[in-house]
């Protein structure tokens, strides 16, 4: 059983006016809206639609650094011959990029990295503090009063517990939540005047903030190509010199690195596929290859520079097709083939 239309359009509703109605002096509720959508697709699959999911404050914060991580390194504008922070609110550096660029500078290279170095227990803090005295509790507010539509302000609790049918509607419209945010979040850094210069005319800001880390995802291939016996992924050919590492689950619809959702595929089968969902014979040994058979391999080779986490691969997996199904999509099969959703199979 599913939530009426009525409440899934009064999640849609309530969305528009938390970035209508909503004060922001910088992007702190920009990234916590975005963060409550990923925390609920990356949570397994839950059978009640109008399940309450309660999310502890420490889950929010590791989320929290990591959307921010790639924003603290400097903003390269060739137009202006500036290589420098782009501000994230209207007064001084926030204290989230002021730490993490920091931590960038001492050549701490990912999230995972900084987790086991000594820097860790100090960002964290200082985020849950900021996240605490801002954006928790002023999110929902509109016109300067609040509606609690999302989740009840409990501000002596360790966690928040989304209302019910909150969770389902943020996995139903997930890539509508996160774009819209991202594209607000992005005409708020344009619009900083500590920002313009550094910008300039440029307008590309998406791949700078939100974009793929090329570099890191080149670890990755090695590992694979071994794990997938030197062949493609997708069509079970040897692989050639072009090849390319692919998001199973696109990163245009889950833009988050997980090292469970890369495989090795030719350039010519990446560049076919695009942002479709892959056929589920393809699904079903995505989860038999990366889950099943590798899970360890992949943990201990690329725990260095991707979040690794088997169930969490799993759940965005789940979400993005039962999302699919129900908007009756299409399946890329092979080079100018597609299945319907007719085809499911069921996820070992």
């Amino acid at each position: 059983m599913e939530i009426s239309s009525n409440q899934q359009i009064d999640f849609i509703a309530y969305t528009q006016r938390l970035l209508v109605e909503g004060e922001f002096n910088a992007t702190y509720k920009y990234a916590l809206l975005h963060a409550l959508a990923d925390i609920c697709i990356e949570t397994p699959l839950m059978d009640d639609p109008k399940h309450q999911l309660k999310i502890p404050l420490s889950t929010i914060v590791e989320k929290f650094i990591a959307i921010y991580w790639q924003h603290a390194l400097p903003f390269n504008s060739v137009e202006n011959n500036m290589n420098t922070l782009l501000h994230q609110n209207v007064g001084k550096q926030s204290v989230i990029i002021t730490e993490l660029s920091r931590c960038h500078n001492l050549n701490i290279k990912n999230i995972n990295k900084l987790k086991q170095s000594d820097n860790w227990n100090a960002i964290y803090k200082s985020t849950l503090r900021v996240i605490k005295e801002g954006p928790l509790w002023r999110l929902q507010l509109l016109a300067k009063k609040e509606d609690c539509f999302l989740y009840a302000h409990n501000k002596g609790a360790s966690f928040i517990t989304l209302n019910a049918g909150i969770a389902y509607c943020f996995r139903r419209f997930y890539e509508l939540v996160t774009q819209v945010s991202r594209n607000a979040w992005i005409g708020k850094i344009q619009s900083i005047p500590a920002n313009q210069q550094i910008i300039g005319k440029q307008s590309q800001l998406d791949p700078f903030l939100f974009g793929i880390n090329r570099q890191a995802i080149t670890k990755a291939k090695p590992v694979l190509e071994e794990i997938q016996k030197g062949k493609c992924f997708y069509c079970q050919k040897s692989l050639t010199t072009k090849t390319e590492v692919d998001h199973f689950i696109p990163f245009a619809k889950y833009s988050n690195d997980l090292g469970h959702n890369f495989v090795v595929a030719h350039s010519s089968c990446n560049n076919n596929k695009r942002d479709y969902l892959a056929a589920f014979e393809h699904r079903d040994r995505w989860f038999e290859q990366n889950i099943i058979n590798h899970q360890k391999s992949i943990d201990d080779e690329l725990n260095s520079y991707f979040n690794c986490d088997a169930k969490r691969s799993e759940a965005v997996t789940s979400w993005a097709y039962q999302v699919a199904l129900k908007n009756k999509a299409q399946f890329w099969l092979a080079k100018g083939h597609f299945e319907s959703a007719e085809h499911e199979s069921t996820l070992s």
